[in-house]
C-alpha cells in the first residue's frame, strides 16, 4: 500500500506547501507520527538523524492549529539554537498558508525583542529550555493554551543538563496535552522523563534509518596531528566537493583551520559556540545558498542543520561519542542522495575509532590519498578549481515564495495599528479575501504583511487610497 500525504486527510494549504517543499511521499517515520499524532495520542518515537522527523510533528502540529486563539498551541523544545532555528523554519513553511506564526526562543539574544514578537499573536513557540522557562516565569509566555508538546532530540536535552528546567516547564503545561517525545536514543534519563511527561504513549522505533549510513561511503585515513592541515587540503584536492563540512572537536581548532584554508583564498567560513548568534545564524544561511563551499564547525553544527547537497563530510578530529559521529556524518546523505566521510585519526584514538565502528555496525575502508606526482601534477588547477567555484543551491521553501508579495506599511505600534486594522482594509479590496493575506507583523513604527495568490500588485496598488485606521499611509513592496 502506497502511503502518500493525501491519505492523513490533511487540509488543502498544508497539502499547497508539502508539495511545494517537495515533499513527495512520507518516510516512515512521518507516516507513523502523522498518524498516530492526528489520532490524539501521545508518542514516543526513537529515530536518528536524517529521517524527515521535523515535519512529521510539524504537519500535525499546522493541520490542528486554530488561528483566531491569541496564545500559543503547541511548544517545541529543542537542545541547540541551530535546532531551533531549523524548526521554526520548518513549521513557518509548512503552515505557510495557514498564515501560521512561529516564534523562536533562545537565550544569547535580546530578551526585549522576544518578549515584543511573543505580544504579538503567535501560534507555535519553538525553543530552548533555559530561554522558554525564563520567559514562562516572567509571565511573557502564556502557555495555558498549550495542546501540543514536542521534545525533541530528549537524549541530548540531558547531556547538555536541561532536566531540570524541562522538568520545571512540563509543570507549569495544562495536564490535557499530547506529548511528543523524539530521541536517537532511550537511556535511563529518557525514560524517566517519559514516565513523568508522556501519558500512555506508542513507543515507535524506526529501523528505517540504518539506510542513512548506507549511503554514507565511510573512510578512516591514519594521520600525525601536525599534517591535518596538509591532509585536508589534500583531500579536498582530490575530492573537490561541491559542498563541505569540516568537524573540529574544540572552537581552538575551528579558528586554526579556518584562518589557515582562508589564507589560501578557500571559499570557507566558520561556525562555534563563541560567536554571535546573529553571525552564526548569516554563516548557516549563507552556506545553505552555497555561497561558499567550506564550512569548519564544531559540534554545534552537527545537530539540526538541514542542508541540502553537502556531498563530504571531513572529521578533522574524531569525535569522542560514536552518537556524535553518526550526526556528523548525517549531515550528508540526506534522504535519497549519497555521501562521502573521511574520519582523520591519530595514532592514539584507536579506542574511539573500534567505539564508532561497534556503534554503527560498519567497518570504514581506508582512505587512499593520490601519490605526490599526481597532487603535483595537477596542483595548480586543482587550487584553481576549489577558490573559484561555487555551486547555487536551491533554498528551502522558495517555491513557497511564488505568488507571494511582501508589503511593509509604514505604521506600527506606535500608530496604535493592530492586525484586524490591516485584514479590515486588505479585505474592502474587490476581489481579496482573508485567504489572501499571510503572515502579518506589527513593528513599532512599520508593519509587514505577505499576500498570497497573486495578489500582491492589485493589493499594494489599491492600498496607497485605501485608509487604515483612519488614515493613507505609505506602502511598498519589500519582496516578491
Amino acid at each position: 500500500m502506497n502511503i502518500t500525504f493525501e491519505s492523513f486527510g490533511l487540509s488543502e494549504p498544508l497539502l499547497r506547501s508539502i508539495e511545494l517543499l517537495g515533499y513527495h511521499r512520507p518516510t516512515e517515520v512521518q507516516s507513523v507520527l502523522i498518524e498516530t499524532m492526528m489520532e490524539g495520542s501521545d508518542v514516543v518515537i526513537q529515530s536518528q538523524t536524517g529521517s524527515g522527523k521535523t515535519a512529521a510533528f510539524a504537519i500535525p502540529i499546522c493541520e490542528n492549529i486554530e488561528f483566531e486563539p491569541n496564545r500559543p498551541q503547541a511548544l517545541i523544545l529543542a537542545p541547540t539554537r541551530e535546532l531551533a532555528l531549523q524548526i521554526r523554519e520548518d513549521v513557518f513553511h509548512i503552515g505557510r498558508f495557514k498564515r501560521i506564526k512561529v516564534s523562536a526562543i533562545f537565550g544569547k539574544f535580546p530578551y526585549e525583542v522576544q518578549v515584543k514578537e511573543l505580544k504579538q499573536k503567535t501560534h507555535v513557540v519553538v525553543g530552548t529550555p533555559g530561554r522558554i522557562l525564563d520567559h514562562i516565569q516572567r509571565g511573557t509566555l502564556d502557555v495555558s493554551q498549550i495542546g501540543t508538546l514536542i521534545i525533541d532530540e530528549a537524549d541530548e536535552m540531558f547531556k547538555l543538563g536541561f532536566i531540570a528546567e524541562m522538568n520545571q516547564i512540563i509543570k507549569k503545561l495544562p495536564t490535557k496535552r499530547q506529548t511528543v517525545l523524539l530521541s536517537a536514543t532511550i537511556p535511563d534519563q529518557v525514560e524517566e522523563l517519559i514516565a513523568k511527561a508522556v501519558r500512555n504513549p506508542k513507543i515507535i522505533k524506526i529501523e528505517e534509518e540504518s539506510n542513512v549510513l548506507e549511503r554514507i561511503m565511510q573512510y578512516k585515513l591514519s594521520v600525525v596531528e601536525m599534517a591535518k592541515q596538509r591532509v585536508v587540503r589534500e583531500i579536498l584536492m582530490a575530492q573537490q566537493p561541491e559542498s563541505c563540512m569540516i568537524f573540529c572537536n574544540l572552537k581552538a581548532t575551528v579558528d586554526e583551520v579556518y584562518e589557515t584554508f582562508s589564507d589560501m583564498k578557500f571559499p570557507i567560513e566558520r561556525l562555534h559556540g563563541g560567536m554571535e548568534q546573529r553571525d552564526r545564524t548569516e554563516i548557516i544561511q549563507a552556506f545553505k545558498q552555497g555561497k561558499f563551499r567550506f564550512l569548519v564547525a564544531t559540534d554545534v553544527a552537527a545537530r539540526g542543520l538541514d542542508i541540502d547537497q553537502v556531498s563530504l563530510i571531513i572529521n578533522y578530529d574524531i569525535p569522542l561519542e560514536a552518537e556524535i559521529y553518526v550526526h556528523r556524518i548525517g549531515r550528508t546523505g540526506r534522504f535519497d542522495q549519497k555521501g562521502k566521510a573521511i574520519t582523520l585519526v591519530t595514532s592514539n584514538q584507536g579506542r574511539f575509532l573500534r567505539n564508532i565502528e561497534e556503534f554503527t555496525g560498519i567497518r570504514m575502508e581506508s582512505y587512499v590519498l593520490p601519490d605526490k606526482e599526481t597532487m603535483q601534477s595537477g596542483q595548480s588547477d586543482s587550487f584553481r578549481q576549489l577558490r573559484e567555484k561555487r555551486v547555487v543551491k536551491k533554498i528551502k521553501g522558495e517555491q513557497l515564495n511564488q505568488g507571494i508579495t511582501a508589503l511593509q506599511i509604514r505604521a506600527g505600534k506606535q500608530s496604535k495599528i493592530r492586525p484586524t486594522d490591516i485584514v479590515g482594509a486588505i479585505c474592502s479590496i474587490e476581489g481579496v479575501a482573508v485567504e489572501d493575506i499571510g503572515v502579518i507583523h506589527i513593528g513599532d513604527l512599520f508593519s509587514d504583511v505577505e499576500i498570497l495568490n497573486e495578489k500582491g500588485s492589485l493589493v499594494h496598488e489599491q492600498l496607497q487610497k485605501v485608509a487604515i485606521k483612519g488614515k493613507l499611509r505609505k506602502v511598498i513592496k519589500t519582496r516578491k
